[in-house]
């Protein structure tokens, strides 16, 4: 039979993440992973939490959000944690939008440095 647990060694690699940060999101809370002795298995529940903080990083969220936001849907269910991610996902966007608007700031004024120094040259 085949396990539907995975290693601590196979959960770094099946999520391309370091045993450092691996230890770290157990650390604070947001992996519980099932532990024989010193050994961690991580089941189905801790593959899709995993999924979902890695998600939650590559859009920036922090990852004390992420936490609070994983322990709605334990603590009050499905609709209160969609609610919740709602508010999040605006406050992100809104972010993500300033963000874009420094970032598109800065190029265009190295870009005029840039040329202005190349024109300089000729």
């Amino acid at each position: 039979m085949v396990s539907d647990r995975l290693t601590f060694k196979e959960m770094c690699a099946e999520f391309d993440v370091t045993p450092r940060t691996l230890r770290y999101y157990e650390y604070i809370e947001l992996l519980q992973p099932d532990r024989e002795g010193r050994a961690r298995f991580y089941g189905p529940r801790e593959r899709a939490r995993m999924k979902l903080i890695l998600r939650g990083r590559k859009f920036g969220f922090q990852l004390e959000d992420i936490r609070q936001w994983l322990l709605i849907y334990e603590n009050e269910g499905n609709e209160a944690q969609m609610k919740a991610w709602l508010e999040l996902a605006n406050r992100q966007l809104g972010q993500l939008a300033e963000d874009r608007k420094q970032l598109d700031e800065a190029i265009d004024e190295l870009t005029r440095l840039r040329n202005d120094t190349a024109a300089s040259l000729d």
